[in-house]
C-alpha cells in the first residue's frame, strides 16, 4: 500500500483526448492487417528516413524566426563597428598649390603673433605653443619657420577696432514725475593718456560724456556714439550696433554714459504735467523739473548743462575683452561718490582686425576663404583615418587648433552663422574622403539652424558655395542610401545608428532649402531618397540573383538558388520592417517596408513563376523537394505582409502562386509518407526497449516518433494551403498517412517484444512497461498533431471544432491505440495470475484460528512489490489502467474462490469481505491510487453482494430475491409487454384483492406470431405466506394484448404484508398445448405501497381504485445471485425454494 500513497503525478501530461484513425476493415486496400505494412519498395529511402528528416528539421528551423513581426531586439545582433563607408578624394577639400600653402601659413602666424584681447581658460595662452602647433601643422623645418615668423614681425600690425553692440538695460533709477526714465546710452574709447581730472576736485569722479557740452576744450574721446532714446521705461532694449577703432588695445577703454533724457520746457509746460506725477517720489521729482525749468528760462545761462539726469556708467578695458567675444551683462557704475546709480547693461564685444598686412589679405582673399582653408588643414592634421576608430570621430580638436580658429575667426569679424556655415562645408567636405561622426555632422547644421535669422546677412557667393556643399553631401549620402544593406546593415547596432543619424541629417538640410535663392535640391529630397532606395534593392537583388540562380544554370540548379534567395529577401524584409522603416518613416517621412516589399516580391514572384513553368514537366522528388521548400518561403512572405495589420495579400503578385507548386506538394507528401515508416522502422530497430533516462520512462524510439510527428504538425502549420478544398484533400491524405504511421509503429512495437521473452518468473515485465508507455505517448503525440492539422472549414463542416473527416480519423485512431493499450495491459497482468490464484488461495485456506490481518498479508505484500516496480515503469495514466485491470483481476478471482467453497462457515465469507475492504483501502490509497467510485463498481458489486448473501440466513436470501426482483422495475421500458393490475387490502375481511385487467405488446412466443398468454398470481417470500397458493387467469388465445379483468382473493394477515420482501408476483406465460409452458414475463408488486396496508380503507368501490402498471421483465443477473446463494445451501427449504423456481426457469429463455 506504501507504494500508491507514494504516486504523486505523471511523467507525461493529461492532454486534451484528440480525433483519432478509423480502423479499416479486413482486406479493405491500405488496411495494416495484422503485420506492419512495409514502405513502397519504390520509395527514396536515404538513411532510413535519417537524412530526411534532417533537412525537414532545417527547414522547419528556417520557419522559427518567422513567427510574428520581427522586434529589433532580435534583429540588432552586433554592437562591432559599423562598415566602412567609401571615400573619394575627389569629393573632398581642394589641394592647395604650394603658394596657397605658405600663404596660409603667413596667415596663421599673423594671427598667433598679432592677436589681441584676453585669452579664455579652455585657450592655449603660450604663444610658443601654439607657434610650435603651426609648425607641425604645415610640417615646416625650424629653419623655415624661423623665417616665417621674422617676415611677419616685421610686416605691418593690423588695425584693431572694437565691435559693440548695446541690447538692453534692466532696473534703470527712475528720474521723471512718472516713476520712469527716458534713457539713452553715450558711448565711446578713452585714450591710452587716461581722463584728466578738474582741479580743485576734493570728490573722485569718473568720466562721463555731457550731451550738449558747450565747454571750451577739445572733448576727451576720439569718438562718441548715441544710441535713440527709449520713452518711459526702466528696462530699455537698444539692440544697436557700434564699431570703434582701436589705437592701443593694451590702454584704451570704452566708456558708456546712460543718461535720461528731459527736453527744455517752459515753467507753464512744466506745470502743466501736474496730472503726470505719481507717487511722493515722484511730487519731488516734479518740484525739481519745476525749479529746473524756472533756471533754464530766467537766471541760469545759456551754457547750464542740468537738463539730461545721470544714471549710470561702464568703463572697460579693451585689453580685458575676451579673444573670442562676450556677450555679458555689466553692473552701472557711478561717476562720483556722491551718486547714486543702479541697474545693468548687457553688451556684446568683439576686437576684431580691419586692415591686415598679409598675402591672402592683399590678394583681397577674404577672412572667410581663408578661415575654410586654415579649418581644413587643421582637420587634415587633427583627423587622421589610420587612427584606431576614426570614423567615429566628433571633431574634438585640441587645445592649440581651437585657439587658432578661434583667433582667426574674431580677428576676421566672422559671424556665429558664418563659422557654423564654415564648419560644416570644411566638415561635411572632408567626411566624404575621412569618414566622421554623423552625430558631429548632425550637430554642425544644428549650430547653423540656431543662427539661420542672420541668413540674409550672408553674401551671394558664401550662399551659393552652402548649396555646393549641401548638394555635394546629399549626393553622398544617397549614395550611401542606394547600398544600404552593405553599409548600414540591419544586424549591426551601431551601423544602425549610423544610419539614423545620417537620416536625420538629409532631413534638416531640408530646413534650409525654402531660404536659398540658389536651392541645392532638384527634387523634394524624400523623393530623392525613394528613388535611391528602390535603385539600392534592384541593384541588390539582382547582385543575388546572378550569384545564387544565374539563368545559365539548368532548372534544378537554379531552383536551389532562388531558394536561397527567397530566404535573403524574406530576412531582408524582416530588417526592412523591424528596423528601417521606424527610421525611415519617422525621419523622411517614407514608408520604407512598403515600397521595398512590392518591389521584391514582385521581382521574387516573378522568377518563381518562370521557373516551376519550367520545371512541371520534369517532376521529380528532387525537384518537388525544392519546389516544397520554396514554396514554404513564398507563403512565409505572403503571411508577412497579411500579419501586418491593414494589409491585404489579395492585391500581392504572389497571390495565387500555391497553384503551380500543387502537384510538388503531392508528390513530396508521399515522399512524406514513406519516409515517416523507414525513420519508425528505424527506431524500432535499434530500440532497446529500455527507458531513455531516468527522468522519461519511455524508450528512443517512442521519442523519435513523437518527434516526427512534431515536425509532421509544424510543416503542415507553415504549408498553410489557402485553397481550402485543396487543403481538405491534402490534409485529410496527411491525416490518414499519420494514423497509418501511428499503427504502423504500434505493431512493431508489438512484434519487438514478442520476440524477446523476458527472464522466467518475472511477474513485471520491463519491456511490456515501456511499451506500454510508447503507445501513451504516441497517443497523446499523434492525437495532438492531428488537431493541429485541421484546415479552414465553413462552421457548419465543423463538429468540435474539427472538420468532420479529421474528427473521425482522430477519433478512431484513439480507439485504436486505446485497444492497443487495453491489450498490452491485459498481457501484463496476466503474468501475475498464478501469484494472485495462490494468495486468494491461501486465504481461503487459513484456518479460523488465523486472525484476518495475518491471512491478508501475504497477498497485500505481494501487491505492494509489484506495484513499486509498476509505478517505477509506467507513466500515471498506464499505472491506472494497470491498477484497474489488476482490480478485475482480483475481484475475479476472488468471485472464482466462492464459487469453489460452497456451504461454509459465516467466518469464512467474513474473512474475505474483511479481505475485499482491505484491497479496496490498498488500491484507492488515500486518494493517491484509483478512486472509490470505479472500485465500487461493476464486480465489486457482485462480489459485495455475494459476501453479503452469504452471510444471510436462507430465509434471508430468499427476501433479497424477491427485493431484488422489485428493484428490476426501472430497467428495459417496453420490451416484453405490460400489465394492468389493480390491488387492495380488506382490513374487514383481512384479505388481499388482486385484480387482474389486461396486458399489451406481450412478446410473440407461437409460430404465427402471436401467444396463448395466461397469467399466474403468486404472494411471496413462501415462508411469509405458507398457506397461501398460486393462483391463475384464464388463457387468451391467439393475443399479444390479452383483457382478463379477474378478481383473485388472498387471505393473508396485513402485518405478513409489511414484512421485508413481501410482494406479488405476477408471472405471464403462454400456453403450448404439447409442450411446456413458455416464459414470457414477470412483474412485482411491493405489497408495503398498497391501499389498505399501510392505512385503512376509507369508503368508495374497490373498483374505483386507479389500476397500476407494470413493466414485464426477465430476471438478471443481481436477481439470479440469490438463487445460487440458496443453491448451494443444504437446508430443506433452500432447497425446495430452489426446486421450485427451478421448475419455472425451464420454461425461461435466455436473457439476452
Amino acid at each position: 500500500m506504501t507504494t500508491l500513497l507514494e504516486i504523486k503525478s505523471s511523467v507525461l501530461r493529461q492532454v486534451q483526448v484528440c480525433p483519432s484513425f478509423r480502423r479499416r476493415p479486413e482486406g479493405e486496400p491500405g488496411s495494416t492487417g495484422t503485420d506492419p505494412q512495409e514502405p513502397a519498395a519504390g520509395a527514396w529511402k536515404p538513411g532510413d528516413g535519417v537524412e530526411f528528416f534532417a533537412q525537414m528539421r532545417l527547414i522547419l528551423k528556417k520557419g522559427e524566426g518567422r513567427q510574428g513581426l520581427p522586434c529589433p531586439e532580435v534583429l540588432l545582433r552586433s554592437g562591432a563597428p559599423a562598415p566602412a563607408e567609401p571615400v573619394d578624394p575627389n569629393r573632398g577639400l581642394r589641394v592647395l598649390t604650394q603658394e596657397e600653402v605658405e600663404m596660409l601659413y603667413e596667415e596663421a602666424l599673423y594671427t598667433v603673433l598679432y592677436r589681441a584681447g584676453t585669452m579664455g581658460p579652455d585657450q592655449v595662452d603660450d604663444q610658443e605653443t601654439l607657434l610650435g602647433y603651426l609648425q607641425q601643422v604645415f610640417g615646416t623645418s625650424p629653419e623655415e619657420h624661423a623665417e616665417a615668423i621674422e617676415r611677419v614681425k616685421k610686416a605691418k600690425a593690423p588695425t584693431y577696432a572694437l565691435k559693440v553692440s548695446v541690447v538692453r538695460a534692466k532696473n534703470l533709477l527712475a528720474k521723471d514725475p512718472n516713476g520712469f526714465s527716458d534713457p539713452y546710452c553715450m558711448l565711446g574709447i578713452l585714450p591710452a593718456s587716461g581722463t584728466p581730472r578738474e582741479p580743485g576736485s576734493h570728490k573722485e569722479q569718473r568720466f562721463s560724456f555731457r550731451k550738449g557740452s558747450k565747454r571750451g576744450g577739445p572733448l576727451p574721446a576720439k569718438c562718441i556714439q548715441v544710441t535713440e532714446v527709449k520713452s518711459s521705461t526702466l528696462n530699455p532694449v537698444w539692440k544697436e550696433n557700434f564699431l570703434f577703432e582701436i589705437e592701443d588695445v593694451s590702454m584704451d577703454q570704452l566708456h558708456l554714459d546712460i543718461w535720461d533724457h528731459d527736453d527744455d520746457v517752459s515753467l507753464v509746460e512744466a506745470c502743466r504735467k501736474l496730472n503726470e506725477v505719481i507717487g511722493l517720489k515722484g511730487m519731488s521729482r516734479y518740484f525739481k523739473q519745476i525749479v529746473k525749468s524756472a533756471r533754464a528760462n530766467g537766471t541760469a545761462g545759456p551754457t547750464d548743462d542740468h537738463t539730461d539726469d545721470f544714471l549710470g556708467c561702464l568703463n572697460i578695458p579693451i585689453r580685458e575683452v575676451p579673444v573670442a567675444g562676450e556677450d555679458r551683462w555689466f553692473k552701472l557704475e557711478p561717476r562720483s561718490s556722491a551718486s547714486r546709480v543702479q541697474g545693468d547693461c548687457q553688451l556684446v564685444l568683439k576686437l576684431i582686425t580691419t586692415q591686415r598686412d598679409t598675402a591672402m589679405s592683399r590678394r583681397g582673399r577674404s577672412g572667410f576663404l581663408s578661415y575654410m582653408l586654415l579649418l581644413g588643414r587643421l582637420l587634415q592634421f587633427e583627423h587622421r583615418p589610420e587612427e584606431r576608430n576614426s570614423s567615429s570621430w566628433r571633431g574634438e580638436l585640441s587645445g592649440p587648433a581651437a585657439t587658432v580658429l578661434c583667433l582667426h575667426g574674431a580677428q576676421n569679424n566672422l559671424s556665429a552663422l558664418q563659422l557654423a556655415v564654415l564648419h560644416w562645408e570644411v566638415s561635411s567636405r572632408h567626411h566624404q574622403t575621412c569618414t566622421l561622426d554623423y552625430g558631429y555632422l548632425l550637430g554642425l547644421l544644428e549650430d547653423m539652424q540656431a543662427h539661420w535669422e542672420e541668413a540674409s546677412s550672408l553674401p551671394q557667393e558664401q550662399e551659393k558655395s552652402l548649396a555646393d556643399s549641401f548638394s555635394a553631401f546629399c549626393e553622398f549620402g544617397l549614395q550611401l542610401l542606394g547600398q544600404l544593406r552593405d553599409y548600414f546593415p540591419a544586424t549591426n547596432s551601431t551601423a544602425v545608428y549610423r544610419l539614423e543619424l545620417l537620416l536625420k541629417c538629409l532631413s534638416k538640410m531640408q530646413v534650409f532649402q525654402l531660404s536659398f535663392e540658389i536651392c541645392p535640391f532638384e527634387a523634394e529630397l524624400n523623393m530623392d531618397i525613394a528613388a535611391a532606395l528602390k535603385r539600392g534593392n534592384r541593384e541588390w537583388y539582382d547582385r543575388l540573383l546572378n550569384t545564387k540562380s544565374p539563368h545559365e544554370q539548368p532548372g534544378p540548379q537554379r531552383l536551389a538558388g532562388l531558394v536561397e534567395l527567397a530566404d535573403a529577401v524574406y530576412e531582408d524584409l524582416q530588417a526592412c520592417y523591424g528596423i528601417y522603416a521606424s527610421l525611415f518613416h519617422s525621419i523622411a517621412e517614407i514608408d520604407f517596408f512598403t515600397l521595398t516589399f512590392r518591389q521584391l516580391e514582385r521581382l521574387v514572384a516573378e522568377e518563381a513563376w518562370v521557373l516551376t513553368e519550367e520545371l512541371s514537366p520534369k517532376m521529380s522528388l528532387e525537384v518537388a523537394s525544392g519546389l516544397f521548400e520554396l514554396y514554404l518561403t513564398l507563403a512565409d512572405i505572403q503571411r508577412f505582409w497579411s500579419s501586418i495589420p491593414g494589409r491585404d495579400s489579395r492585391s500581392l503578385a504572389l497571390a495565387g502562386i500555391h497553384a503551380p507548386f500543387l502537384p510538388a506538394v503531392k508528390l513530396w507528401l508521399q515522399v512524406l509518407r514513406d519516409q515517416s515508416r523507414w525513420r519508425l522502422q528505424g527506431a524500432v530497430d535499434v530500440d532497446t526497449l529500455e527507458p531513455m533516462d531516468v527522468s522519461s520512462k519511455h524508450s528512443s524510439s517512442a521519442a523519435t516518433a513523437s518527434l516526427c510527428f512534431s515536425h509532421i504538425q509544424e510543416l503542415w502549420a507553415r504549408l498553410a494551403w489557402p485553397d481550402p478544398v485543396q487543403a481538405q484533400a491534402l490534409g485529410t491524405q496527411l491525416s490518414q498517412d499519420l494514423c497509418e504511421a501511428t499503427l504502423f509503429y504500434t505493431e512493431l512495437l508489438r512484434k519487438k517484444v514478442d520476440t524477446q521473452p523476458g527472464p522466467a518468473g518475472e511477474a513485471v515485465s520491463e519491456p511490456l512497461c515501456v511499451v506500454l508507455n510508447n503507445v501513451e505517448l504516441l497517443r497523446k503525440a499523434a492525437g495532438q498533431v492531428l488537431r493541429g492539422l485541421a484546415w479552414p472549414e465553413a462552421p457548419s463542416a465543423l463538429e468540435g471544432g474539427l472538420p468532420r473527416p479529421l474528427l473521425s480519423c482522430t477519433q478512431a485512431l484513439d480507439e485504436d491505440l486505446q485497444q492497443e493499450v487495453h491489450t498490452v495491459t491485459a498481457h501484463l497482468t496476466s503474468k501475475m495470475v498464478a501469484d494472485i490464484r495462490k494468495y486468494v488461495q491461501h486465504i481461503s485456506l487459513s484456518p479460523d484460528s488465523i486472525q484476518n490481518e495475518e491471512a491478508v498479508a501475504p497477498l497485500l505484500k505481494y501487491l505492494d512489490e509489484k506495484l513499486a516496480l509498476l509505478n517505477a515503469s509506467l507513466v500515471k495514466e498506464n499505472l491506472s489502467r494497470v491498477l484497474e485491470a489488476l482490480w478485475e483481476l482480483l475481484l475475479q478471482t476472488i468471485l472464482q474462490a466462492l464459487g469453489a467453497n460452497l456451504d461454509v462457515s459465516a467466518d469464512f465469507y467474513g474473512r474475505f469481505h474483511f479481505t475485499l475492504e482491505a484491497l479496496v483501502n490498498f488500491f484507492h490509497a488515500e486518494g493517491q491510487g484509483l478512486p472509490l467510485e470505479s472500485l465500487r463498481d461493476g464486480s465489486y458489486k457482485r462480489l459485495e453482494e455475494e459476501l453479503r448473501l452469504h452471510q444471510c440466513s436462507t430465509r434471508e436470501c430468499i427476501e433479497q430475491y424477491y427485493l431484488d426482483k422489485l428493484k428490476q422495475r426501472s430497467l428495459e421500458q417496453n420490451r416484453f409487454g405490460r400489465l394492468s393490475v389493480r390491488c387492495h387490502y380488506e382490513a374487514a375481511e383481512q384479505r388481499l384483492v388482486v385484480e387482474v385487467l389486461h396486458a399489451a405488446d406481450l412478446p410473440a412466443l407461437d409460430a404465427n406470431g402471436l401467444s396463448d398468454p395466461f397469467v399466474i398470481v403468486e404472494l411471496g417470500p413462501p415462508h411469509l405466506f405458507p398457506l397461501v397458493r398460486s393462483q391463475r387467469t384464464q388463457v387468451k388465445s391467439r393475443t399479444l394484448h390479452p383483457v382478463y379483468d379477474e378478481l383473485f382473493y388472498f387471505s393473508v394477515p396485513a402485518e405478513a404484508c409489511r414484512r421485508r420482501g413481501a410482494c406479488v408476483l405476477f408471472t405471464v406465460m403462454d400456453h403450448d398445448w404439447l409442450s411446456t409452458n413458455d416464459f414470457a414475463g414477470e412483474a412485482a408488486l411491493g405489497l408495503g405501497s398498497i391501499g389498505g396496508i399501510t392505512r385503512p380503507q376509507v369508503g368508495g368501490s374497490t373498483r374505483a381504485r386507479q389500476p397500476v402498471t407494470l413493466q414485464l421483465r426477465r430476471p438478471r443477473a443481481q436477481v439470479r445471485s440469490a438463487l445460487r446463494m440458496l443453491e448451494g445451501r443444504s437446508s430443506k427449504e433452500a432447497q425446495e425454494f430452489v426446486k421450485r423456481l427451478k421448475e419455472l426457469e425451464k420454461c425461461m429463455e435466455a436473457d439476452p
